[in-house]
């Protein structure tokens, strides 16, 4: 529901969203780091951008969010503390990234052999979907752009410019509308 990458996902905190304004800042991305042979460890470091951004939510993502934060509490009070991850594991450490993504595949296979009509999308998907559905409905690039995180509202246009098939004729009908307006 609001677009984020995985990585920000992973690295929220409570602290980092105000239910009460239904808004989510967005400061952090957690990552997998290789260290030849040491194994790999996740460490948490600024967003793509290097800039925060703030996300508006939605009224039915705040009572899921609050109902989590509830259920995190009755584990343990410390995973609903404001420093504790939103999405951590029950220790409150930050979760593997690719794990939690094969996770969430694993859940969309599950859920189709279970005769649940999903489509079989990675996490990552959801994210495209964010954008494509916000497009296709006409919201701003701008705003698009600055719920995804992207440097530019032209990134936003390069990657999603299929979105909007038929401006061509739209534009130009509307054109020839205003002329004759003229």
């Amino acid at each position: 529901m609001t677009g984020m990458r995985r990585g920000e996902l992973l690295a929220l905190r409570w602290r980092d969203m105000s239910l009460d304004a239904a808004t989510i800042t967005v400061r952090y991305s957690a990552g997998l780091i290789r260290n030849a042979g040491e194994g790999a460890e996740i460490t948490e470091g600024p967003t793509k951008t290097n800039k925060p951004r703030v996300i508006d939510i939605d009224p039915a993502t705040v009572a899921v969010l609050r109902a989590w934060k509830r259920e995190r509490g009755s584990l343990a009070l410390v995973l609903a503390k404001d420093d504790a991850l939103v999405f951590g594991d029950h220790n409150g450490h930050h979760r593997q990234p690719e794990h939690f993504s094969r996770t969430w595949l694993q859940t969309v296979q599950r859920a189709i052999r279970d005769g649940i009509d999903v489509p079989p999308i990675r996490l990552h998907d959801l994210r495209h979907t964010h954008a494509t559905i916000l497009l296709s409905d006409r919201t701003p690039v701008s705003t698009v752009s600055q719920r995804l995180g992207h440097r530019s509202e032209v990134v936003t246009l390069t990657v999603y410019a299929h979105v909007l098939p038929g401006d061509g004729k739209q534009a130009a009908a509307r054109f020839a509308e205003l002329v004759g307006e003229a």
